[in-house]
Formats: C-alpha cells, sequence, structure tokens
C-alpha cells in the first residue's frame, strides 16, 4: 500500500501546477512544513527587500520615505494587493494593527450602524477566544447582550433583536468551513450585519466578499499569506457602509487632514477610516514583499489542490494508521472543510513533539487536536504521504 500511495503522490505532484511556487519559499530540504496555517513560510525574495528597506529607505533617506518610498500610501496600497485574495473591491480593505484590533473595530462599527433597538450580538461559540473576548468587551460597551451559539444554531437565533453577528469562517481547532455566502444571507435577511473572520480561509480558499456582500472582515495575514510574524491584519467595511463606518478607534491617521492637528476628529474618506496610528512599516513593507508569491496565482486553483492535498493525507492516514489510534474531526465534505486536517489523537501534544523531531512540523490543540495545515503553495501531495507515514510510524 505503501508504495501505490507514494506512487499515486509522485504522479500528483507531477501534474502540479501550482508546483512551481515551491521554490519561491525558504524551504528546509528534508522537513515537511505543515504549520502554514500558523505562520506561513518565508518567501526567498522577502529578506533582500527588508535590507533595502532597512539600509536605503530607513537608513539614508530616513523621513523622505514617508513620501518617496510610499510608507504613508502603505496601508491602502496593500489593501489593495490582499482585496482579490478575500473577493474584495479595490479601496475596500485597509491594512494595520492586529486582528484583534480589527475585530474591535469591526464589531462596533456594525453595531453603531445597526437600529439603535437591536440590543444584541452574537458570536461564534467555538471562535478563537480573543473573537469572544472583543465581542464581550463591544457588547458591554454598546449596551447590547452578547449570545454565543455553535454556528449551525445562529441562522435559527436571527431576529428583530440582533445587531450584528461574529463569525469565523474556518474553525481553528477543527478545520470546517462555515457556509459564508447562507449565513451572510440569513444575517442580512433578518436586518443585521455580518462580520467575518478570515483568519484560516484568506489565501487558501475562495471568500468572495463582495460577491456575497459581507459587511465587514478582518483576517490576519501571517498564516496562509506568509507575510511573517505578527505581520499587520487587515479590515474590510464593505463600499457602501464607509461613509457611515463609525470607528470605535479613531487616530491622527484616519483623520480627513492628519496633519492639520485638529482637535476635532472628522474621518477620511474609504478605507482609510480603518487606519488608527502610525503604519508599522517594516512588518507592513515585509508583507508587501510577502505577497509578490500570489501574482499570477489563481485562488481557484489553490482551492483545488487544497482540497486535493488534504483528501489524499486522509486517504494515507487511513491507509497507514493503525485503526482507532487517530480520529478526523475535520468535515469529510468539501463544502465543509477548510484547508487543514484535524486528528483527535492521545497524548496530542506528545504525538506532535516527536513528529517534529522526524521532520514533520505542525501543531496541536490542547486536549488531543493534531493539526496538519495544508497550505497549497508550497506543500506537495509527497509531503502528505510521508507525513502519514510518520504519524504512522509514531502509533503503530
Amino acid at each position: 500500500m505503501s508504495e501505490a500511495l507514494a506512487g499515486k503522490a509522485a504522479a500528483l505532484d507531477a501534474a502540479d501546477e501550482l508546483a512551481p511556487h515551491r521554490a519561491l519559499f525558504a524551504l528546509d530540504d528534508g522537513v515537511v512544513y505543515l504549520d502554514g496555517n500558523s505562520l506561513g513560510a518565508l518567501p526567498r525574495h522577502v529578506p533582500a527587500r527588508m535590507q533595502d528597506v532597512i539600509a536605503r529607505e530607513w537608513g539614508e533617506l530616513r523621513i523622505r520615505s514617508w513620501e518617496e518610498s510610499g510608507w504613508w500610501t502603505a496601508p491602502e496600497r496593500i489593501g489593495d494587493r490582499i482585496a482579490p485574495l478575500i473577493g474584495a473591491d479595490r479601496g475596500t480593505v485597509v491594512v494595520g494593527d492586529s486582528t484583534s484590533v480589527n475585530v474591535f473595530k469591526a464589531l462596533v462599527g456594525a453595531v453603531r450602524l445597526a437600529d439603535e433597538d437591536r440590543d444584541e450580538i452574537l458570536v461564534d461559540a467555538s471562535t478563537f477566544p480573543t473573537d469572544g473576548y472583543v465581542a464581550d468587551s463591544a457588547a458591554r460597551m454598546t449596551g447590547r447582550r452578547l449570545r454565543a451559539l455553535a454556528p449551525a444554531d445562529i441562522p435559527a437565533a436571527l431576529g428583530p433583536r440582533t445587531a450584528a453577528v461574529l463569525v469565523n469562517h474556518v474553525d481553528y481547532r477543527s478545520g470546517r468551513l462555515n457556509d459564508l455566502p447562507a449565513m451572510t444571507a440569513a444575517i442580512q435577511e433578518a436586518g443585521a450585519l455580518a462580520v467575518w473572520d478570515l483568519c484560516h480561509s484568506a489565501g487558501a480558499l475562495p471568500v468572495g466578499l463582495g460577491t456575497h456582500g459581507v459587511d465587514f472582515a478582518v483576517g490576519c495575514t501571517y498564516k496562509y499569506l506568509n507575510g511573517g510574524p505578527g505581520s499587520p491584519a487587515y479590515l474590510y467595511v464593505r463600499g457602501d457602509h464607509q461613509a457611515r463606518f463609525d470607528t470605535p478607534l479613531p487616530g491622527w491617521n484616519s483623520h480627513e487632514d492628519p496633519f492639520g492637528m485638529r482637535s476635532a476628529y472628522a474621518p477620511g474618506d474609504g478605507a482609510v477610516r480603518g487606519r488608527v496610528g502610525t503604519p508599522d512599516i517594516l512588518s507592513m513593507l515585509a508583507l508587501e514583499s510577502a505577497l509578490d508569491v500570489w501574482d499570477g496565482v489563481s485562488i481557484e486553483a489553490v482551492r483545488a489542490k487544497s482540497l486535493a492535498l488534504t483528501d489524499f493525507f486522509l486517504e494515507c492516514v487511513e491507509a497507514y494508521v493503525p485503526a482507532g489510534r487517530v480520529s478526523s474531526v475535520t468535515p469529510a465534505a468539501h463544502a465543509e472543510r477548510g484547508s487543514q486536517v484535524s486528528l483527535r489523537c492521545e497524548k496530542a501534544d506528545e504525538v506532535m513533539r516527536a513528529l517534529t523531531e522526524r521532520g514533520v512540523v505542525g501543531d496541536h490543540r490542547r486536549p488531543d487536536v493534531l493539526r496538519f495545515g495544508f497550505t497549497p503553495l508550497y506543500v506537495g501531495f509527497a509531503d502528505a504521504e510521508r507525513a502519514a507515514g510518520e504519524l504512522a510510524a509514531l502509533l503503530g
């Protein structure tokens, strides 16, 4: 069976149109990196770009770089580069701050757009913890009641009291893909606003923010977008909401006249309203450079390979790993699966540590989940086959 699956992996890799992109990343020979859903790999050209930013733009041009090197316009410029990856229009995405800060801006902004008699916020109960913490704070700050529900239960809970709903597109533990089009439609039909966290979907599958009329969205850039540790997040505000977007964090950078230094706040137009303070230029320009790997890449091709990779990995796990040692908590249906496979396994922390020592890098979530992220731009089918084989060797 191992020879058959190894042969299948070789054939799939040979036919893979995205395979040449692997050479764009700094990856160690002999290591299978399946943790791009936590931190994407380094694109090879980024260090040289950052050397230029540090030595020339900062070291020589210094303050002149805000204009001459385009530092001041970076948040919107880079936002426009991310926009096609999430199906957004130009001028609707701004880059800056952390995901947590942008969740706060988006959720409070959404509540402020809702009718005053809508006194309830719904949040995905399985969401990444910070989203829940921020939602609780936003509810208290805006005088709303917070209800945490399983995503499947949200449509039935919508009603005339619902102001806004915060949902993860892909569940970070299980890899379950929530139905963004259907849930967005249900939320808006109830008169509420939809806020989506795209951290585990952007760069791995089509999102279609514009097509599906999503109100607000946020996401990080250090996972499938490969922006580097702590790279700035992004905020999406639908175009027809921008003029009324009342940010809870007004800063001088989002002022209509930032250098006027006026005491009264007057928001700028468009995506700039999502800015707060001085942009984090070094990490922002590293992200901008990293996005070069997406030139000419179809997100639909990425999604097709992602599904093929995760299907193949599950096939190898079933063939190699002794029965009963692991079970998948990631949905089998393509329409319900992101770009990771999560396996329930006893002593998951010890198993992942041992896997890493064998050259297969994933991660785990307590108490018993192994997570394997499949980043289609640099993960191949032989990687998936080897990872399953090493897991079987540990558990056999």
